[in-house]
């Protein structure tokens, strides 16, 4: 395993999937790690795989920002300081075709966005602060237009890229590097079970791809990097033809 760039890191969203990838390999790169998610039980199992000292268990709610200064602050304490933060929380829930309901939408946006706002406005400030440090946000492909199947869901991942590109331009006058990770299909737990899932990889192999962005500070990396080019296309193409595909 590579040695990564980086001592101590957060990793938000890192019970599972993704997230629970960029931890292990942040671990086995010689960094350590705080692991912070809503499943305790799951953080648990994955402190005690990776081993030894490089991981930390930290509980916590994503759609509970109020939280995030204080355990902010408590986590750089015990790190002793802190350079990389990755916010890979995310939810997709399952949408019917002909269904609008609130309550869904709303937790979308307080998963994806409004989480990853909380905490990365601290990491921003933090590491503002110190003229140094990278953020890692994890969106997604879905992001880049609105397809029919999820609104909400593609509008919180549009809003954070949007989130995102503003804190880089912010900040990398200050030598802080800020990332947008855009996975297309990644095989997790919240993705098993959909249909069509083109240019499927494992969590695994977009684990390595995000932190090998991380590491040279790409402002915007497609997860293949394949997508770039056909998000390209589908980003072009006028709204009437884009209506009538089937996607």
């Amino acid at each position: 395993m590579r040695v990564v760039p980086w001592q101590r890191a957060v990793v938000v969203g890192a019970s599972s999937g993704i997230g629970a990838e960029v931890a292990r390999q942040l671990a086995a790169g010689g960094c350590r790690v705080a692991l912070v998610a809503r499943r305790t039980d799951e953080l648990a199992r994955l402190r005690d795989a990776i081993g030894g000292d490089a991981a930390r268990v930290y509980p916590h709610d994503v759609t509970r920002p109020d939280t995030v200064p204080a355990l902010f602050r408590d986590i750089v304490r015990d790190l002793d300081g802190l350079d990389l933060v990755v916010y890979s929380a995310g939810v997709m829930p399952r949408i019917a075709v002909d269904e609008y309901r609130f309550a869904t939408d709303d937790e979308i946006v307080r998963v994806n966005l409004l989480g990853a706002i909380a905490w990365l406005n601290e990491a921003a400030s933090y590491f503002a602060g110190r003229q140094s440090g990278t953020i890692v946000g994890i969106s997604s492909v879905a992001g880049d237009r609105g397809r029919r199947g999820n609104p909400v869901y593609h509008a919180s991942k549009a809003g954070l890229d949007a989130y995102l590109e503003s804190l880089r331009n912010r900040l990398a006058r200050l030598g802080v590097s800020v990332v947008t990770a855009k996975p297309g299909p990644v095989d997790t737990p919240m993705s098993r079970g959909l249909p069509r899932l083109p240019l499927l990889i494992g969590a695994e192999d977009a684990a390595h791809r995000i932190l090998t962005a991380g590491a040279r500070g790409t402002r915007v990396a497609y997860v293949p990097g394949a997508w770039r080019p056909i998000m390209l296309v589908l980003r072009n193409l006028p709204g009437w033809l884009f209506q009538r595909l089937d996607i």
